[in-house]
């Protein structure tokens, strides 16, 4: 490598949640006129890559197609239910059982190794779920940013009881759900939680398939140092967290960690989107619904947010992005106050906008985050695993509040919700203070700075 080159290279898992805070980065930095960024992640993610570029160029690398058992877009009917189902743990079992298999991981590997050979990377910045690129720098010796779209606590906490963890020992486990403050029941409940995750793993059936883990290392050349739930962390020159402080339970946070708060870009970031802002302008009062690329809605669900309209209709307007396929499902008589796109060009601009009143959301990181950052206070219908994690601090910070029963989606219990979220001005009040500590956090910018004081680029 020339001496006058420190290439960066970002990599990333290419689920939206994961990857868009990278992509907004990356876009800050070729902004500043970086040279040689580069940006590996799967092939069907090359356009939003392609378009980030400002300043400078931000070359592609690709990790080819979609493993279908590491993106929850492409899971089939049977594995979502599994990993939505309301038992906590259940979920947390069937995550780790569908994409636990260590071959899934040789393929991106050995793409990113074909990658990394070609530009000698300085710095890579990781999103922290794509472990195969933490395996990849440890071993090579690359030094690393971790890119951390959860609770910081999240890649903290361990899972099970024996292992190092940056959280004391009774802190919630993450997936669990749990309360800071937890009665008896609870702390029993959590405890548990980490035995039977150790459990898991000595299941025949899991344990002959992570029997290939060892094998597998060595055929890839992967250093042992990489072994571990906590060596992204360890390894890690420095770890971004989008979140923070107070959006989490307390404890203490590791120096290299930094929380920036919410990855925002420029806004607006449609600029050209005249019919969605054209229309929020008109309205007074907006209930923005909003519930992620993997949520997969039935029949009855639909039909049950189509009730919530109807009674809150006089009142509030609502604008609901729901999936195209997923629209099969909506009577033929709409509520007025109803409106449905297939797709918003952005988000963020839509949480920008004053005539929205709360974010009706699942409460995955992104989302959690990106809500209050415009100072929305939020109503809750958790997907999944984190989700519930989100949800519950959320609450107990004063934010949102939480379905009582978000897989039969009951109107009586939505509509009281999104009532009470609106109409107290504690929630607002909340989630406007949270806003102003994200902005002070500094964001992006933030992020930038620390990627370009990393001593392995000066």
């Amino acid at each position: 490598m020339d001496s006058t080159r420190r290439p960066i290279l970002f990599v990333s898992s290419p689920e939206s949640g994961l990857l868009n805070p990278l992509l907004i980065l990356a876009g800050e930095l070729s902004g500043r006129g970086v040279e040689d960024l580069w940006f590996a992640t799967d092939e069907p993610r090359r356009p939003e890559v392609e378009e980030i570029a400002e300043k400078t160029p931000v070359e592609f690398a690709s990790l080819g197609e979609v493993v279908p058992e590491m993106s929850a877009v492409t899971w089939d009917d049977e594995t979502y239910r599994a990993v939505t189902q309301p038992s906590r743990f259940k979920a947390h079992r069937a995550v780790i059982q569908h994409t636990a298999d260590p071959k899934l991981r040789v393929e991106k590997y050995r793409a990113l190794e074909t990658a990394v050979d070609k530009i000698e990377p300085a710095l890579m910045i990781i999103e922290s779920m794509s472990l195969f690129a933490v395996e990849l720098a440890i071993t090579k010796k690359i030094p690393f940013i971790l890119s951390v779209p959860f609770m910081p606590s999240n890649v903290l906490t361990s899972h099970t009881p024996f292992s190092k963890s940056y959280t004391a020992p009774g802190f919630p486990v993450p997936h669990s759900g749990l309360p800071f403050r937890m009665n008896f029941a609870q702390r029993v409940t959590n405890r548990v939680f980490k035995l039977r995750t150790i459990a898991m793993f000595l299941n025949p059936k899991l344990s002959k398939v992570m029997a290939q883990d060892t094998p597998i290392r060595k055929e890839l050349g992967i250093a042992d140092e990489a072994r571990g739930q906590m060596a992204r962390i360890d390894a890690a020159e420095a770890i971004l967290s989008y979140s923070v402080t107070g959006l989490d339970y307390p404890f203490p946070v590791p120096e290299k960690m930094r929380l920036v708060g919410a990855m925002v870009p420029d806004l607006p970031q449609a600029p050209g989107d005249h019919g969605v802002s054209d229309w929020l302008d008109e309205q007074d009062s907006v209930v923005y619904m909003g519930f992620g690329t993997i949520t997969r809605l039935t029949r009855e669900q639909v039909e049950s947010f189509v009730e919530v309209a109807r009674r809150l209709d006089g009142r509030h307007q609502i604008l609901w992005k729901l999936p195209k396929d997923q629209q099969a499902f909506l009577p033929a008589d709409l509520p007025g106050n109803l409106r449905v796109e297939t797709w918003v060009p952005s988000q963020l601009d839509v949480l920008a906008h004053p005539s929205v009143k709360v974010f009706f959301t699942h409460a995955g990181g992104n989302g959690y985050h990106e809500g209050l950052y415009f100072g929305k206070p939020l109503v809750v219908r958790p997907l999944w695993v984190d989700c519930y994690d989100q949800a519950v601090r959320g609450e107990d910070f004063g934010i949102s509040l939480t379905l009582d029963h978000p897989e039969t989606v009951d109107p009586d219990d939505v509509v009281d919700k999104l009532t009470r979220v609106i109409e107290e001005d504690s929630f607002r009040e909340r989630a406007e203070y949270f806003a102003v500590q994200q902005r002070e956090a500094g964001g992006r910018q933030a992020a930038a700075d620390l990627v370009l004081a990393s001593p392995s680029l000066n």
